[in-house]
């Protein structure tokens, strides 16, 4: 297997752009066979991944918040895990070749519009190292190379999986240079991947307002928007109170420091009083601190909202409460604050419903639901890139088609013009 440890962000892409194309040429049999032999070089190499991820946490404890820790650690289980959802990814439809469009001409050509790779992906991302093998799975899947450049914390995770994948690439006839990590964890390779004109076909950020922001604004590269999730759960007048207690507990606290948690509640002031005690009993088991408008600070006690709290994705054990008068007064709420992700109404109402799921301009709305599943193996597109918060190309949780771009291809019979 090529040491990759010398190698400079540049020569990386440059390996990767070759290899780019005969991924793409690949059939949906070579590419499930290279995807299994990944699954089982990290179940083979677990031991080793483990060993790595021990030295990460070891470095980043006192130093990141615990709700940060946790989505770094990985166990035996969570490695399992991540060869399943490789697994998985092998299971699912390939989508390059896919026939999307297809008719007749006027003139008697024949039209077709087909699913076709992007080239080579580049990813950033933050933390959580299964992220590591479910980007590597999808891009090979999808017909592309992958270039991952993940955060300095978990970068002894991530090279130890990055080398488990190559090593099964490599062990299978196949070029290694199909999955990629960027050795250079400083500003400057992230810089890089951003303006590599020419190298990355498309670039996904995968972490925290800062880092997407800084993606968005400086990248000269195609950018998708991801992540940041301000996700709000409105608790209408005709809402189902004890429903409404289940689902703002599990989308705070089943697991705060992923994007698909909520970080706002807007309660109807007809229900306010009645409710807000209720959800400080329950949320109060898992410490949650509340901060709240003038509103609701005079029924509950909790720590005054301050500017921004209605901004933030807190991924903590924290939530910003706000007490409305109206639907139209919550649609308007989220409308300024959201980031576009996730957002719940809880109603019997099932005209308050319609209404919220047609003004609310999210990627997932939900009814009478948590906002944590938004999630691309809950809807069924195996193990997710990211969640796609803007609205070109792709939108939600993006999966194996939103990693591929289409292209047309027209047959004809001698035809001019």
């Amino acid at each position: 297997m090529t040491e990759v440890n010398h190698m400079t962000t540049h020569e990386i892409l440059t390996r990767a752009k070759a290899a780019a194309p005969a991924c793409a040429a690949m059939d949906t049999a070579r590419k499930n066979e290279l995807l299994n032999a990944m699954a089982d070089s990290l179940i083979a190499r677990c031991g080793d991944i483990l060993a790595a991820n021990d030295e990460d946490v070891r470095r980043a404890e006192g130093v990141i918040a615990p709700v940060m820790i946790d989505r770094l650690r990985l166990t035996r289980q969570r490695v399992e895990d991540m060869a399943a959802g490789v697994r998985a990814v092998a299971a699912l439809p390939d989508p390059v070749g896919e026939t999307v469009e297809e008719r007749t001409l006027e003139n008697g050509l024949a039209l077709r519009r087909v699913r076709v790779p992007m080239g080579v992906i580049a990813i950033i991302y933050e933390s959580r190292p299964n992220v590591t093998s479910d980007a590597a799975a999808l891009c090979l899947k999808s017909g592309s190379a992958c270039v991952l450049r993940g955060g300095k914390e978990a970068f002894c995770s991530n090279d130890a999986i990055v080398k488990a994948l190559r090593e099964a690439l490599a062990k299978c006839g196949a070029d290694e240079n199909l999955v990629n990590l960027v050795q250079d964890t400083s500003r400057a390779s992230s810089a890089e991947l951003m303006t590599a004109r020419g190298l990355v076909d498309l670039l996904i950020p995968r972490g925290g307002a800062g880092l997407i922001r800084a993606c968005v604004e400086g990248a000269t590269v195609p950018c998708i928007e991801t992540g940041t999730g301000i996700c709000h759960v409105y608790v209408d007048k005709a809402a189902d109170l004890a429903m409404a207690e289940r689902i703002i507990f599990n989308a705070k606290t089943s697991r705060p420091s992923v994007c698909n948690a909520a970080e706002v509640c807007l309660v109807h002031a007809d229900v306010a009083e009645d409710f807000l005690p209720r959800m400080k009993r329950a949320l109060d088991e898992k410490h949650v601190e509340l901060r709240l408008c003038p509103r609701a600070a005079q029924i509950i006690d909790g720590t005054p909202a301050g500017p921004n709290d209605f901004d933030t994705e807190f991924l903590d054990y924290i939530l910003a409460v706000r007490v409305v008068d109206s639907l139209d007064e919550a649609v308007a709420h989220i409308a300024r604050h959201s980031t576009g992700h996730s957002e719940s109404i809880v109603t019997s109402d099932g005209a308050a419903a319609e209404k919220f799921a047609r003004a609310v301009d999210s990627a997932a709305v939900y009814v009478n639901a948590s906002t944590r599943f938004t999630d691309g193996g809950v809807f069924g597109l195996g193990c997710e890139m990211g969640i796609s918060t803007q609205k070109l190309h792709a939108r939600g949780p993006m999966g194996l088609r939103e990693l591929t771009s289409v292209k047309y291809i027209l047959t004809g019979t001698g035809q001019v013009r």
